[in-house]
This record gives C-alpha cells, structure tokens and sequence, in this order.
C-alpha cells in the first residue's frame, strides 16, 4: 500500500493502537478558497447600534470585549478597538468550554503584544470564571480618572463584541452570579439576536453596577477570507452567506492540519480523511440524512432516495459549535 490512502491508513491504524500518529504530508498544506470572498455582512440595526453605541460610551467607564475563545485573534472588530480610546478594557474570551486549553498560554502572550493585558477565559453558560470579572472591572475603574462621572457612585460597564459570541449570556450570568436573578437579555445562536441597544441593566450590588448590552458589530468587510471562515465556523456570520459546503470542508481541513481527529471517533469513520465528500457520505449515512429527489426516465419521473449532503453538512457544523468533535481553537 503506498500514497496518501496508504498513509492515511497506517495513521488510522497507529491511532487505534493508542492515540493518532499521523505523518506529515497526510492532508492539505493549505486551504484552496476558490477566489471566494466573504459576502459583506452590515445589516441596518447593526449599523444603527453602532451609532447609538458611540454616543453611549461617554457613559461607560469601563468596556468589556466579549469575543470567542476558539477564535481569540481573528474578527475583533477594529471598530470597537478604535472606540476604546483611554477606558479600561477587559476582554472576556468566551465558550472557553470548546476551545483548547493547551492554547491558552500562548494566546494571552499574543494579545499582551497586542495592548490587551487585562484577559478573562470564561464559560458564560457555567458561569466559570465569571466571577472574576467584577473585581477586576471594579480594580480597573478606580486606578484610572472618570472625569465626569467622577462624582457617580455606580459604575457604567459597556458591553461590545461581534455577533454570536455570548454578550447576552454574560450578562446573565453576572446577574445569576451577582443578584441571584435569572436572564435579562434574550440569548440566541443566531448572529443579531440583540438587535437594539437596552435600557441598563443592573449586575451587582456592592460595588453598584449597570452594564448596556450592545448588538455585536461586525466590519463591514472583511478583508481576509479565512478570518471570515473562522467567524463564520463559530456562528459570526450566517452560514448561508459562506456556504455550508465550504464551511464543512474548511472545518475538516482545520481539524487535520491541527491533528484534531475527533470526528474520527465521534462518526465511527474507519480512518482520518481530507475528502470532504466521504466524511460527509459517513455522516448522511449513520444519521439517516437522505432526501426524494425526482429523476426523469424514460417511463416518466422516478422519485428516487439520495443522501443529503447539504444536511450532513449541517450536521457536521452543529457537532463541532458544540463540542462533540473535540476543544479546538481555530487561531
């Protein structure tokens, strides 16, 4: 047995004798985006939010960044950074749950060449690290100047980030944490569930403090496609702009190339592929994803039975957003 397949079995073979071992030149060196561009994203009640955004941040004495852990240095939107200005700033790196832990180490050393010093990794749905929060915001605002609100007992806290990346649930989990009181901003899986800047909401008590959340605000355009891959992989941006196709396939290559082979295991493939198409023949197969389609024969039409690789796709995407192919981080 020689070539590709032939390495891909060995490799196959090596994992379950204990752990994958696969060889370089196994998989794609690079990803082929077919000269696509990321579709600008910029609804109207995203460009309004930033509007309404900056006049509130006068307002704010402290911003809190709210951006995804599986993505800690793509997609951070220049315009927010742009509106940071002198304000403390805390980043809180959310759905820690789903990214790699081994990575963690190395992206906080990234974001500190960055300017971005003061980092949180938090899991806003167990409310891990959460409580870390509030002491921090609360040590930040007193060692800088307020100038005008100075003489406000309550602290202002604004809530940024782009979409989809667990602002809502921050929130609410400050509150269940702080008050002892359940959700205060819808929380969706969809990009944009957010859609108007709310009245403030109050997190704690001692010290007395309101956060605003904001709708998240993409860039307009995004220059590099494979930032917009990332984002869109992580529920950014609406699949249906990318194309779940690519997004599959993209995904299957980030997996290889990073030696993540859950899905291996999760799918009950017999060995790692960098063929998108089989992966997603395996996954429409044992999920049962098939769909009628007419065919025309020369005795008339022919309802015939085909797997559905657009719904596999799906599928495939929806296990990773969850964790069930393992803790990546796609940066």
């Amino acid at each position: 047995m020689t070539g590709r397949a032939g390495a891909l079995r060995a490799a196959a073979a090596a994992a379950a004798a204990g752990g994958p071992r696969w060889g370089p030149g196994a998989f794609r060196a690079r990803f082929d985006f077919g000269g696509r561009d990321v579709a600008s994203w910029f609804p109207g009640h995203m460009a309004k939010g930033l509007r309404q955004m900056r006049g509130s941040l006068r307002r704010a004495d402290c911003l809190v960044e709210v951006h995804d852990a599986r993505i800690p240095l793509s997609g951070r939107n220049p315009m927010l950074q742009e509106a940071l200005g002198i304000r403390p700033h805390v980043l809180v790196l959310n759905k820690m749950d789903l990214a790699d832990p081994r990575q963690q180490s190395k992206v906080l050393e990234q974001l500190k060449q960055q300017g971005c010093s003061h980092v949180v990794f938090a899991d806003c749905q167990r409310d891990s690290n959460v409580k870390k929060i509030v002491p921090l915001v609360a040590k930040l605002i007193s060692s800088s100047p307020r100038y005008h609100r100075a003489e406000n007992a309550e602290y202002n806290i604004m809530v940024i980030g782009v979409p989809n990346v667990g602002k809502s649930s921050l929130i609410n989990s400050l509150r269940r944490l702080h008050l002892r009181k359940g959700k205060a901003t819808a929380v969706g899986g969809e990009p944009g569930v957010t859609k108007a800047v709310l009245t403030r909401i109050q997190v704690c008590e001692m010290p007395l403090m309101y956060l605003v959340d904001t709708p998240g605000v993409l860039p307009p355009k995004l220059g590099d496609v494979e930032m917009g891959m990332k984002l869109a992989l992580c529920g950014a941006i609406r699949d249906h702009l990318v194309g779940e196709d690519i997004m599959a396939d993209y995904l299957l290559y980030t997996l290889n190339r990073q030696q993540q082979f859950g899905y291996v295991q999760h799918y009950g493939l017999p060995e790692a592929s960098d063929d998108i198409g089989h992966v997603l023949k395996h996954v429409a197969l044992i999920l049962g994803k098939t769909q009628k389609v007419k065919v025309l024969t020369g005795t008339g039409n022919v309802s015939v039975t085909m797997l559905n690789y657009s719904a596999a796709a799906y599928e495939f995407l929806r296990a990773f957003r969850a964790g069930r192919l393992g803790r990546v981080t796609l940066d």
